[in-house]
């Protein structure tokens, strides 16, 4: 192995700069109506409500059934409307605003194939618990079930992968409407929301009444925690020989990284973040692990396996952490902390269940913890620090001539400055992010992860650009991933949202010929991009040129030498976005790997290296 990252070591606290956690609308108190209340279209309703509820941006499309919408958008002065080219793209891009900025996401689209392509963002901010309000319009009430023309039932559609859904029927409900769904997807476990508005209730008049009552019965979500199972924990955690924090994305979503720093020194145990969790704790500090899960890091693969005790905090025993679920940590009693207490039991029984705020139940936690000294945990550290050392993140270099996908992505870290945000595509070069750059704050790393949704990186890179002006934003891209949301690049160029763009071009879809690599006998069947130069083949398309196409300055990169300076030529550029294409070679695979289906046990630190365990039954 070559170039391996830098062992831990103590390092700063995280950072003041974060996203704050998302804001619900204050709920209005009973009142009586005014005695006199504007009288507003349903459409002026729409924009009125997005102005009472502090909303920034919305990310949209205009068509037929949302155009009465529009109209009253252009003479707001306090929500401004981004274009883009895709609604993909709006969804997307309403998540990485989400995501960067703590506030609630917002896009708009018609009707029908309008509303349709907005399902996969949706899917994937449930899935990734991100508060998003998507408006579609729909067809004129009286058509509703007729098939009329761009007609689709988007709420039926989307019941299974939103957190709530909303078929106005009366103009009237939508002061109330709008501010319960905001408070929906802001509070508790948060999440994506829609309201499906026809057409003639966006053209009909309707008394006009903020802060509307709101009619939420059944929503009361649970956010402090249990004294007694607060209790237990900390007993549980104080008695642990090897103890772990497992922290997931709740950790994030409720603003606890503060309280996780000080519990994690209060109790010594090591921590390790997932996918959606990378930046809560520290990387430089001593006590992380990295990442667990499928291509997770010896260390905290091993410490999961082997622990006595899990902190499950925010975090929901997905597959890819667990691998197969029967053999997950085997020893190791369970406690569970998650605002949502659908996700506690559901996967792995917990012994202590703890249904609320993860930032509430860290600091009751740091609380009732009694410390009974850190003699106990001495055995456990000499092992996870053997494996550190033994098994550092690294790669092995390929003779192709062409630079390492790894090292690329590692000098983008390295080069960047402290306050960047990261966001990915799903694949090889995620997994590389995730390894290959350190993050310091919660919310620098946005990615797909329940869903896996090729295509987000640029989209919720220009997202989270325009929730977060001030600071600079790199979209790590794969060539595949790049070639089906690029044309919000146009988007960035006209709106002057001036993201960085890394496409990390090996040719082919890459992960999948990982996975035919190892399992398919390199029966390569249609992972091929072309988008390599051969003597036999142009680039297709040319990543340099379809950036300038699309208003951005494009960039090249073909060696390892030229990496730096060009890293350094993209970083100088503030005025437009940036595509680089970094030319790299398609046998680079991502290690550590648990293979799908098998115990964690099984991991590989490299192909055909298994690591040793030669402490086996030391503590």
């Amino acid at each position: 192995m070559s170039t391996p990252v830098k062992a831990p070591k103590p390092g700063p606290q995280a950072a003041k700069t974060q996203p704050a956690r998302p804001k619900a609308p204050k709920p209005g108190p009973p009142h009586s109506t005014p005695a006199i209340a504007p009288v507003l279209t349903g459409a002026q309703a729409v924009v009125k409500a997005l102005e009472e509820l502090e909303v920034e941006a919305v990310f949209g499309i205009p068509g037929g059934a949302i155009l009465p919408a529009y109209d009253p958008l252009l003479d707001s002065a306090k929500v401004r409307h981004v274009l883009v080219r895709h609604e993909q793209g709006a969804g997307h891009a309403a998540a990485g605003y989400a995501l960067a900025t703590g506030k609630v996401g917002v896009c708009m689209a018609t009707s029908g194939p309008g509303a349709t392509n907005l399902v996969t963002p949706l899917a994937d901010a449930h899935m990734d618990s991100v508060p998003i309000v998507a408006i579609t319009g729909q067809v004129a009430s009286t058509a509703i079930g007729t098939d009329a023309f761009q007609e689709a039932d988007i709420q039926g559609i989307t019941m299974p992968i939103t957190k709530h859904s909303y078929l106005i029927r009366d103009a009237a409900e939508i002061p109330r409407v709008f501010a319960e769904a905001f408070h929906v997807a802001a509070t508790g476990r948060p999440g994506p929301v829609l309201i499906d508005i026809p057409k003639d209730i966006l053209t009909a008049q309707t008394p006009f009444v903020w802060p509307p009552r709101m009619d939420l019965p059944g929503y009361r979500p649970t956010t402090q925690p249990h004294g007694k199972q607060i209790r237990e924990a900390a007993a549980l955690i104080a008695e642990a020989k090897r103890p772990v924090l497992y922290v997931g994305g709740g950790v994030v979503k409720a603003g606890a990284h503060a309280e996780l720093l000080e519990l994690a020194e209060l109790t010594g145990a090591p921590v390790i973040t997932t996918l959606m969790a990378r930046g809560a704790f520290p990387d430089s500090h001593a006590q992380h692990l990295g990442m667990p899960g499928m291509h997770g890091t010896v260390p905290a693969v091993h410490a999961l396996q082997k622990s006595d005790l899990l902190v499950a905090l925010g975090a929901r025993f997905d597959d890819r952490v667990t691998g197969k679920l029967d053999t997950f940590a085997p020893e190791a009693k369970v406690v569970h902390v998650d605002i949502d207490p659908a996700e506690i039991g559901k996967n792995r029984e917990a012994d202590v269940p703890i249904v609320g705020d993860c930032k509430a139940a860290l600091a009751a936690m740091v609380e009732a913890y009694v410390d009974p000294g850190p003699e106990r945990l001495k055995a456990w550290w000499e092992i996870l620090d053997d494996l550190r050392e033994r098994y550092p993140l690294g790669w092995t270099d390929i003779d192709d001539g062409l630079a390492a996908p790894q090292y690329v992505i590692q000098r983008l870290g390295a080069l960047a400055d402290p306050d960047t945000i990261w966001t990915t595509g799903v694949g090889q070069h995620q997994m590389w992010a995730s390894q290959f750059i350190d993050y310091e704050q919660p919310g620098t790393f946005l990615n797909s992860g329940g869903l896996g949704t090729m295509g987000f990186a640029v989209p919720a890179a220009m997202g989270a650009k325009l929730g977060q002006m001030h600071r600079p934003v790199w979209a790590i891209d794969g060539d595949g991933c790049f070639q089906m949301t690029n044309q919000e690049l146009a988007t960035c160029a006209v709106e002057g949202i001036p993201i960085k763009v890394a496409v990390i071009n090996n040719g082919n879809l890459g992960m999948v010929r990982q996975w035919q690599t190892l399992f398919y006998d390199k029966r390569y069947s249609n992972t091929d991009l072309s988008t390599h130069h051969t003597d036999e083949s142009p680039r297709v398309p040319d990543f340099v040129k379809l950036a300038e196409a699309l208003g951005c300055v494009g960039l090249r990169c073909d060696t390892e030498a030229e990496v730096d300076e060009v890293i350094k030529q993209a970083n100088a550029i503030d005025d437009r976005p940036v595509v680089v294409d970094f030319t790299v070679g398609p046998d680079a695979m991502v290690w550590p790997m648990v293979p799908a289906g098998v115990s964690n046990d099984e991991i590989l630190y490299a192909r055909d290296v298994r690591p040793t365990f030669e402490h086996e039954g030391a503590v």
